[in-house]
């Protein structure tokens, strides 16, 4: 795992876990949050990684064990300390890396595996947006102890969900039905639905620079960039990966605010691209 843009590489071995999600801390330089689980997920149980860089890579600073698979995991946008899993048993965890027990709160309305899981970074407001294989999305605020909204519509498992950092109330979700669906939360339903690829998608994110552009990735080892203002067709389409696309991100990068970094994950190798900032 890559530290910063062009950085050095740096990495940490836990036997008996497999890396599903790594998220950064929007507040501490280099801590990363992992999502892990035994057996690829498919059985046994789940650690949340709290890592901190050092001289010699990387350090764990503290771990959080569950008896399922974890698959997803996301910062608090206004506590340094707190942050959210989400695991093969249908429920999302809430977590407080300043205390060494947790979970402080399991949700568990989800009826199979949650495969994504994303806090709003709008800082007014404290949501956080699930994605399950029963094919919904429920929308939660954590000092609640139950969803506020269920969101149907995808006819297969939903693999991503992710906020817009731009629009509040705003978020996307892909699924294995092969579609890329834009919601409002305000509406209560879906604004935008494109049949984005002819394979599963199991990956989506938005662009840092534009509230228009989110890229996809999907089981037909391909990237496809969509503008909201059209999606007759994908203003991009990237090639090159030879399984699946599990995990894509757009990134800011410091080289130059004209550029998005996109990052695409497979079971093969990884993908680092620049990419132009779209016309507005």
């Amino acid at each position: 795992m890559s530290a910063v843009c062009g950085g050095p590489a740096r990495t940490l071995r836990v036997p008996g876990r497999h890396g599903y999600a790594a998220e950064f801390s929007p507040y501490l330089p280099g801590r990363l949050a992992c999502a892990t689980a035994q057996h690829y997920g498919i059985a046994g149980c789940g650690t949340l990684l709290i890592l901190d860089p050092d001289e010699s890579g990387l350090r764990l600073f503290r771990s959080f064990d569950w008896n399922d698979g974890l698959f997803d995991v996301t910062w608090s946008e206004n506590n340094e300390h707190v942050l959210i899993t989400c695991s093969g048993d249908g429920s999302l965890q809430l977590w407080d890396t300043a205390k060494a027990a947790g979970p402080l709160q399991v949700y568990k309305e989800h009826t199979q595996e949650v495969y994504s899981v994303d806090w709003s970074q709008t800082r007014g407001e404290q949501l956080v947006v699930s994605g399950s294989w029963d094919q919904t999305v429920k929308l939660w605020d954590p000092t609640v102890g139950k969803s506020l909204c269920t969101f149907r519509g995808h006819e297969s498992i939903i693999y991503s969900t992710i906020w817009s950092p731009h629009i509040p109330g705003c978020f996307a979700s892909a699924s294995g039905d092969q579609t890329l669906r834009i919601w409002d939360v305000k509406a209560a339903g879906v604004r935008i639905v494109i049949p984005a690829h002819q394979a599963e998608i199991l990956s989506c994110d938005w662009c840092k620079y534009s509230e228009n552009l989110l890229v996809t990735g999907a089981v037909d080892c391909s990237l496809r960039g969509w503008d909201l203002r059209n999606v007759r067709q994908p203003v991009f389409e990237l090639l090159g990966h030879t399984y699946a696309i599990r995990r894509v991100k757009m990134q800011s990068c410091p080289v130059t605010q004209a550029r998005s970094r996109l990052t695409a994950t497979s079971a093969s190798w990884v993908q680092a691209i620049l990419l132009p900032q779209p016309p507005e």
